[in-house]
């Protein structure tokens, strides 16, 4: 177990470092894609100004452009300019360039001190390149130079993110490997503890079938003897052992046989009206005289599998006189509340810790603490009856605490308006 767990923590470290990796690599590729943006605008709006000063016939004898902020740049013109010729150039420049994306510009008037003139162009109109014009923002105005435009672009972000297709692709490949990665640990996880769980079924189940084996084949032996004939105190008291030891097997046989069956095709009900009254009863025999009853509900007929029903009361009874250290007191309880009718055994037992109080229901768990040396078991009974409860489509809940013994709730739904036939055959899956 120190191995696995060591595993488990040098496997989650590694998924860590490989993400933030990962993260690293995007972050600066998408930094350089960015910087990479930013300079090849720079350029194609420097050839802007230059086209604008041939058009004017002078020479720019200095850097027209101007970065502003991440994506809104100025550019000097040292001249008046025409809006559409103006985004004539600046298209053609940005096309050159590679940078096919939105943005928009606006001409600043020195005469009125403001952005005059403004356009937003989009390059994705029905996927191909095209313009559509609107009032531009209140683009911010540049006090050094008194002819120029300013140009943002808006959607730089998603222009940059588009141009790392690969790393996105390959960071969504490595995501995909950690997942697989992530599932195939957690399978060889549980797989490890079913195989844990099996081992300890097998080696509790090995002891549990040679121990009336053993018995048996003892008192067959001493059946078996010329002298048992004169001694018949003797012969009565071998012969009820042998009768004990046998319906002892049977029992636990009967219990794996069931649990198979209900593995494979799930449990088949055979709904009845059951008395729930006259079946406590009489399965309160087996308990007496620890056992009182409380059935206080008006009418307790409902729609159940007699067997089901009274295997799994017989299992909650067994657990409330196994696992006691004094003498054993089980009270069973019946009542109606609002369209519920409640059954209940309660138990002055061991009790179950907080911790074990769900996975007392899982197949073969056993609590590792607190039982008394002569409660044996394979871990099923509890979990047989979960799901005779699920299968009836009840409720069950567990009130417990270590020392002051245990209370096992099943709510029944009323009014019972279902017929039997129509819950004939019910798969259950696991706890």
């Amino acid at each position: 177990m120190p191995r696995l767990r060591l595993l488990v923590i040098l496997s989650v470290l590694s998924i860590i470092g490989i993400l933030a990796v990962q993260a690293v690599w995007v972050r600066k590729a998408y930094a350089l894609r960015e910087r990479q943006f930013r300079q090849s605008a720079f350029i194609a709006l420097q050839d802007v100004a230059d086209d604008v000063a041939r058009l004017n016939k002078f020479t720019l004898n200095r850097y027209a452009v101007t970065q502003l902020s991440a994506d809104y740049f100025i550019v000097n013109t040292d001249a008046p300019i025409d809006p559409l010729t103006l985004e004539t150039l600046i298209q053609n420049s940005l096309q050159r360039h590679n940078l096919i994306t939105d943005y928009e510009y606006g001409i600043y008037n020195c005469e009125t001190d403001r952005m005059v003139y403004g356009a937003y162009v989009s390059t994705s109109i029905s996927g191909t390149s095209g313009s559509a014009v609107k009032k531009t923002r209140n683009l911010p105005k540049f006090p050094r130079y008194t002819y120029y435009f300013g140009i943002r672009f808006p959607n730089q972000s998603g222009f940059v993110a588009g141009q790392l297709s690969g790393w996105l692709w390959s960071t969504g490949a490595v995501l995909l490997v950690v997942l697989f990665f992530g599932y195939t640990l957690i399978v060889v996880l549980k797989q490890r503890r079913l195989t844990e769980v099996q081992r300890d079924f097998i080696n509790n189940i090995t002891h549990e079938l040679q121990t009336p084996v053993s018995t048996i084949r003892v008192a067959a032996d001493v059946l078996q003897s010329d002298t048992i004939a004169h001694q018949p105190a003797r012969l009565k008291q071998y012969a009820r052992i042998l009768g004990e030891e046998s319906r002892r097997l049977q029992k636990q046989v009967n219990s794996v046989l069931q649990l198979a069956s209900s593995e494979r095709v799930g449990f088949v009900l055979n709904r009845t009206l059951v008395d729930l009254h006259e079946l406590m009863t009489t399965t309160a025999q087996v308990a007496t005289p620890h056992i009182e009853l409380d059935l206080k509900a008006h009418d307790a007929h409902i729609l159940a599998d007699a067997y089901h029903l009274e295997t799994a009361l017989t299992n909650l009874l067994d657990n409330a006189i196994k696992y006691c250290h004094g003498e054993p007191s089980i009270t069973l309880h019946t009542h109606t509340e609002n369209d519920w009718l409640v059954w209940s055994v309660t138990d002055n037992g061991i009790g179950i810790a907080p911790e074990y109080q769900k996975a007392v229901f899982r197949q073969f768990f056993r609590v590792p603490t607190g039982h008394t040396p002569s409660a044996k078991g394979f871990g099923l009974g509890l979990y047989y009856v979960q799901q005779v409860v699920r299968a009836h489509g009840w409720r069950l809940t567990l009130t417990s605490k270590p020392g002051l013994g245990s209370t096992f709730c099943i709510l029944v739904p009323l009014p019972l308006s279902a017929k039997p036939a129509t819950y004939r055959k019910w798969s259950v899956s696991p706890f």
